[in-house]
């Protein structure tokens, strides 16, 4: 039994150091593996960091060192050259002439830890991110000074990881080449500050009058929040606004170290005088405000930098026409077409014209007065409420999409819905109107108590399907009448009446057909993108009301001899108590040609507004520029074959009804002219009577005092006779 026992244990001994020795070599092989994968993971780690570094070295940034920039050619419709742009403004200065003041002010405001990091800022990424995420959307980037320097002069602004990846290798290259200073002096001889002017030297004079050297500690901090944003917080045109992005960079810079209360205090007594020099325009070519958006919509649009487009030797072809660009240009130098302001601000004026069909943008002038390059573009940049000329998008077009006809009758009587009170502009109510007359004479009433009867959410739909975006403000009864908490720009007018003149299809409006680099090779082109905005009935149907409006009605003014033109006039109030407007506008169309005028001063107070109304001059502008540019016009009529007899047939029928109302009034009126005559008359013949009856009883009463007198004379002689003889 005993040897048994002692078998068992020297068995299970055995078993054990069996299990003991497999764990060993199981350790031991895991371990093995796990060398293996981190042998593996670090030779990978070294080969990438090889390739990436020889990469770098390769990379070539030696355009930094003496920029060479390439005239880009414009083309118009026709493909023939018609115009150029170049950025070869710019006028370098070295680091030397830079004051520290503009350095630390721009490494403030946008790479805070510059002098730090090698090229990346991985804090600013990390911190991007975590804003990215929580606000759901990119709101924030962490692009650093150098990554901007080598995305502005060799990269696009396409969101791919492929260019990510070639920013980083860049950005590299240009820390391992260039010292920071002067990286930094690179940046800001490179960056454009707005109002034309590129490069901190340039700015310093359009803005300051002096050189780069001379800011103070104000200017130089004005200038340096300029970079997020040139136009928006441009002195010249928002001082305020500049004033306050100008106090963020100061504490900025307090925050940095660079400064402390001290000196920010003193930058804030520091007087900012505004004695810019006039920067040439270094845009020599034709057609200045249609190149401005040609340049804003190659970035925005189809990614490129401002330096590819300016210097990058591109090739646009655009859908610019010439003969009509050249018309609107003219037309904006006839002073006498526009109202006559005070001398210190002339009244401004913006016109687009678009192909109906195709959405290509023809001509279009962004202001009146001198032109800066890339500058404030009315066009295209102005929001303003639109007036009148939002009735046919937010009311009638709706209206009649909801089963309503144009000479269907609507109320015009005294209205008060929540107290929301609507008046006519002249102040009378018609008790009941068409649609087509209520269109056309821009009646107020009519518009609003429709919109309410069919509904607030048909009138924000329409709106919004036009591709007028709307704020929550906006879904009010107001809107029916161009009421809006910001508004809406002439190009967005003219792209939304495009579906009335194209059966209504809306195409994009567009500047771009397509674009080649140097080389002729395609970079891009424009993808159509076109929109059933309503039906093809209702749009013409809200065409035979939109051409009685320039027959007959507000927009008369805006006739061609010979050529059937459609359209709305519309005018905004003053903001306060003063008989006058601010804007005017007028938005038409021919059977191909669509265009919006706006006019108003950039700012409007006591004494800068319009007096007039728009029926006398947006729709004259708009004439004007129609009748010169009939050579390319092919259609005269529109086509309205779906309605047009069955509404000439309507219209006849109303204009007999009012005519016969017409009639009636006046023979009433006659009948009422004939009565009061003839009382008159009466009361003329019975004062005549009185008159008689009265002379005779005043003769009678004469012939009795004479009478008496002669009796009373008779008397007194009897009584001195019988006195004598006594």
């Amino acid at each position: 039994m005993k040897v048994g026992k002692d078998m068992g244990r020297m068995e299970r001994r055995q078993k054990q150091k069996s299990s003991s020795v497999r764990v060993i070599w199981n350790k031991f092989r895991s371990n093995s593996l796990l060398k293996k994968l981190l042998w593996i993971a670090l030779s990978l780690a070294i080969i990438g960091l090889l390739v990436f570094n020889i990469f770098i070295w390769t990379s070539d940034v030696s355009k930094l060192e003496t920029p060479v920039p390439q005239p880009t050619m414009i083309y118009d419709q026709n493909g023939e050259i018609a115009s150029k742009i170049s950025n070869s403004s710019i006028e370098g200065i070295t680091i030397k002439q830079i004051p520290k003041d503009v350095i630390h002010a721009v490494i403030s405001v946008e790479d805070q830890r510059f002098y730090k990091h090698h090229g990346v800022n991985v804090f600013g990424i990390i911190r991007a991110l975590f804003q990215n995420a929580a606000s759901g959307e990119v709101v924030a980037g962490g692009s650093t000074i150098t990554q901007q320097l080598a995305k502005n002069v060799f990269l696009t602004h396409e969101r791919t990881l492929t260019r990510k990846v070639k920013e980083l290798i860049l950005t590299k290259k240009i820390e391992r080449t260039y010292t920071k200073d002067e990286i930094i002096e690179r940046y800001l001889n490179q960056i454009y500050f707005g109002e034309g002017a590129w490069g901190i030297q340039r700015a310093a004079q359009v803005y300051f009058g002096k050189n780069a050297s001379e800011l103070t500690l104000s200017e130089s901090a004005m200038i340096a929040g300029l970079i997020k944003a040139p136009s928006a917080y441009s002195p010249l045109k928002n001082f305020e606004k500049a004033v306050e992005r100008r106090d963020i960079v100061l504490e900025l810079m307090k925050g940095e170290g660079y400064i402390d209360q001290a000196d920010i205090d003193r930058a804030l007594e520091q007087e900012i005088v505004l004695e810019g020099r006039k920067m040439d325009d270094k845009y020599k070519g034709k057609y200045p405000y249609y190149v401005d958006y040609i340049i804003e919509e190659a970035i925005e649009k189809y990614g490129l930098t401002e330096n590819e487009v300016l210097s990058g030797g591109l090739h646009i072809y655009t859908e610019l026409n010439p003969v009509v660009q050249s018309n609107v240009e003219e037309v904006y130098q006839n002073e006498s077409l526009f109202p006559k302001g005070p001398s210190n601000q002339i009244v401004q004026s913006s016109g687009i014209f678009i192909d109906s069909s195709t959405g290509g943008i023809q001509a279009l002038v962004g202001g009146r007065g001198d032109h800066t390059f890339r500058g404030f573009n009315r066009a295209t940049q102005l929001v303003r409420q639109p007036g009148s000329t939002m009735k046919p998008l937010a009311v009638y077009t709706p209206a009649l999409e909801q089963g309503y006809e144009a000479f269907d009758s609507l109320e015009d009587k005294p209205l008060n819905i929540d107290g929301y009170q609507p008046q006519n502009y002249d102040q009378t109510y018609r008790g009941q109107v068409t649609m087509y007359n209520a269109v056309i004479h821009s009646y107020n009433v009519p518009a609003v108590w429709l919109l309410d009867e069919m509904g607030m959410k048909y009138g924000v739909n329409a709106v919004e399907r036009f591709g007028i975006p709307l704020q929550e403000d906006d879904q009010s009864l107001s809107l029916a009448l161009g009421g809006m908490s910001e508004g809406t720009s002439p190009l967005s007018m003219a792209q939304a009446y495009t579906a009335f003149a194209n059966d209504g299809l809306m195409v994009d409006a567009h500047a771009i057909q397509r674009i080649e680099d140097a080389n002729g090779e395609l970079l891009n082109k424009w993808q159509k993108n076109a929109i059933r905005v309503t039906e093809k009935e209702a749009a013409q149907k809200m065409t035979y009301m939109l051409r009685g409006v320039v027959n007959e009605g507000t927009g008369i003014k805006a006739k061609v001899s010979g050529y059937e033109i459609a359209g709305k006039t519309g005018t905004t109030q003053l903001p306060f108590k003063q008989e006058g407007a601010k804007d005017h506008w007028f938005v038409g169309y021919t059977p191909e040609l669509t265009g919006a005028i706006w006019i108003g001063y950039d700012q409007t107070d006591e004494t800068h507004y319009l007096s007039s109304s728009s029926g006398g001059t947006a729709t004259a502008i708009f004439q004007k520029v129609i009748s010169m540019s009939v050579s390319e016009l092919q259609e005269k009529s529109f086509d309205l074959s779906l309605i047009e007899k069955k509404y000439d047939q309507q219209y006849s029928s109303m204009k007999k009804t009012e005519e016969k109302k017409r009639k009636e009034e006046a023979k009433r009126k006659k009948e009422e002219e004939e009565k009061r005559r003839e009382l008159e008359e009466k009361q003329k013949k019975e004062e005549e009577e009185r008159r008689k009856e009265a002379g005779k009883e005043r003769k009678k009463e004469e012939k009795e005092k004479a009478k008496d007198r002669k009796e009373k004379e008779k008397e007194e002689k009897k009584n001195k006779k019988d006195n004598e003889d006594d």
